[in-house]
């Protein structure tokens, strides 16, 4: 069903009339189908009319599904005993002091209902992992009327409490923020923030003092509509970190869409009942690349690079990452009810679109999904780097398995959660490996954006649990289940997550940034006694200074695992870019190997296990590693 000039007369809100004639002129969207993949290409190619409804793109209306106390199964199906992984200690480690606030509590706008990041990074370089938790902003804050919601960043104690030391540190964006991508862009040896936001950006230079600057204005990355999940990577191997901001929408706050306006129901409901309205049938925002000129300034080349969404699809995370191991970072764009794009690096300053050939555009169904945040990483250990997207409720959440070479196969069904993920609006997202096993596990939070979700007989809900699967080594995917009292039961209206050993104990912890809330910290818990190694590395000449882009291959108890150091992915957020293995009973490693941004190949020994050890390039043995 299309959008014609006549529905689009029948538009009366001026906001909206122009998003019509932005899609009518534009690269169109498309509506959801089940026509092969390549249909749907051509389709696109031959100017197929932009659907006639709003809203998020979804796989259709499933029944309400409910536990044995008929709470919908996005609150519920929790059990009374079982393996108790995560504890929130969120309100003891003093996170619960901070606040997230965004828009108004009854969410009638689109700009109000996203939600914001977290970032975990060491700031100030002792070895222990803080927290930035990136704010959203109000109508009066943001009309200069109201004093700004501001983020907080939070000084790890080392003692299982943080400090907020936003005031002095100089980070509080009191912006409308949305995400945090962190990366040290000028090689210096100490983590910078980026922050994106609706409005300008921020780019927080690291002063070494404990305190940052915003230089993105001078820097050239301000840009000024609504920015989200960005990442940094160097696509251009120069040795100097690149950005990469995606956008969402192309907004106008002064002239934003309500469900009390004159507009049709198809634009701004959701199973028939009156929503906000959006992201579809409003106008997309540009992606942007930004060079890295090494002076302190960057250069935007999107065009040039060939990645700057000229269809305008909706942008909400982002990754660079080698998903064909080439050596070289690809990139990836999960876009919300919109198709995805999957950037090959040709190696010479520009990509290719290999969205629809890899099979990352769409689902398995040749549908676009409403797609959040990026979960990256080799759940099988066979050198493969596989995606999982989170996407909204009444769909399933998406993992695409890598079948070599870029070539991408949805195998949600196989893996055991597609069933399970449909009635969740999953956000942010990562595979980690929780129990130290030699296996990533997967984790994602979840909560919806429209409020009226727990008044509605939907089977979801406002705020809803976070989800665990367990890895069946490289099988399946299996749900944890979520026991009373603990994280995994805790109902949240979440968006950002990060995780990374926050304690320096060997265990992957979560941090999550919810809507008009507190934070949750979910400290690990689980009882296993299976040994571990983290790694820090430091970059030489050649390769970025924190080792964004290496890869890491771990010879240990007759598996091979695989790790990689990136910045973004997770809806908005940086997890830990220090790459963790579990070794399960092991008690020392076989081989370490590291393929640097630079592409050199070294082996490493790992002198102990059970630490986080520190390697430097240069300082391993040259390796020349065999083609599998």
């Amino acid at each position: 069903m299309s959008l014609t000039l006549a529905a689009a007369k029948r538009v009366t809100h001026p906001a909206l009339i122009l998003s019509a004639a932005f899609l009518l002129c534009s690269t169109p969207l498309r509506s959801q189908t089940t026509t092969p993949l390549e249909s749907q290409k051509d389709k696109a190619q031959e100017g197929a009319q932009p659907p006639a409804h709003g809203g998020s793109s979804t796989a259709g209306v499933y029944p309400p599904v409910t536990d044995a106390h008929h709470l919908p199964i996005t609150q519920g199906g929790t059990v009374k005993t079982g393996p108790i992984v995560f504890q929130d200690i969120a309100e003891e480690s003093g996170l619960t002091k901070w606040h997230h606030v965004m828009g108004t509590p009854d969410k009638k706008y689109i700009l109000e209902s996203i939600g914001s990041g977290v970032a975990l990074l060491d700031y100030d370089n002792d070895g222990w992992l803080d927290i930035y938790l990136v704010n959203g902003s109000t109508q009066a804050a943001f009309d200069g009327k109201a004093l700004p919601p501001h983020a907080a960043l939070f000084h790890n104690n080392h003692d299982g409490t943080f400090t907020d030391v936003t005031a002095k540190a100089g980070v509080a964006n009191d912006r409308w923020g949305f995400g945090a991508t962190v990366a040290d862009y000028d090689n210096d040896g100490w983590p910078d923030i980026y922050v994106s936001n609706f409005g300008k950006n921020r780019l927080y230079h690291n002063n070494h003092d404990g305190t940052f600057t915003d230089v993105a204005e001078k820097a050239g990355v301000a840009l000024g509509n609504w920015s989200t999940g960005a990442t940094w990577g160097d696509y251009d191997g120069d040795g100097k970190l690149d950005l990469f901001v995606p956008g969402y929408v192309h907004y106008d706050i002064k002239s934003q869409m309500t469900d009390t306006d004159n507009l049709p129901l198809t634009f701004c409901s959701y199973r028939g009942v009156r929503t906000y309205c959006g992201p579809r049938g409003l106008p997309g925002e540009s992606d942007h690349l930004f060079h890295n000129n090494g002076d302190g300034t960057f250069t935007d080349v999107s065009e040039k690079a060939g990645v700057a969404d000229k269809p305008g699809y909706y942008g909400l995370s982002s990754v660079f990452i080698d998903v064909n191991n080439d050596g070289k970072v690809d990139l990836l764009v999960a876009n919300d009810s919109t198709p995805n794009y999957l950037y090959i690096n040709k190696g010479d300053g520009t990509f290719e679109d290999q969205s629809y050939p890899s099979g990352y555009a769409l689902n398995r169904e040749g549908r676009e999904t409403a797609s959040m945040g990026i979960a990256v990483g080799d759940y099988r250990n066979n050198g493969e780097i596989d995606i999982f997207n989170t996407t909204f409720s009444d769909d399933y959440k998406v993992l695409y398995r890598n079948d070599g070479d870029a070539n991408f196969t949805d195998i949600s069904d196989d893996a055991h959660i597609a069933d399970m993920t449909i009635p969740f609006l999953g956000w942010g997202t990562a595979f980690l490996d929780y129990d130290n096993d030699g296996w990533k596990d997967l984790l994602e939070v979840n909560g919806h954006v429209y409020k009226n979700a727990d008044t509605n007989n939907w089977g979801t809900s406002w705020a809803e649990r976070p989800l665990l699967f367990h890895n069946d080594a490289g099988k399946h995917l299996e749900p944890v289940p979520a026991v009373e009292g603990t994280g995994l039961a805790e109902v949240m209206a979440s968006r950002g997550l990060a995780v990374g050993d926050l304690f320096n104990d060997g265990r992957l912890d979560a941090a999550i940034n919810n809507m008009d809330s507190v934070p949750a910290l979910l400290k690990n818990v689980d009882p296993n006694t299976n040994h571990w190694v983290a790694f820090k590395l430091v970059g030489g000449p050649k390769s970025p200074r924190d080792a964004i882009g290496a890869t890491l291959y771990l010879n240990a108890n007759g598996t091979r695992q695989r790790a990689d150091i990136f910045s973004g992915g997770s809806y908005a957020s940086t997890s830990d870019m220090r790459p963790h293995f579990g070794l399960g009973s092991a008690t020392k490693d076989d081989s370490l190997e590291v393929h640097w941004p630079s592409g050199a190949v070294e082996q490493f020994a790992v002198p102990d296990i059970d630490r986080i050890v520190t390697l430097t390039e240069g300082q391993g043995k040259p390796f020349t590693p065999t083609k599998p």
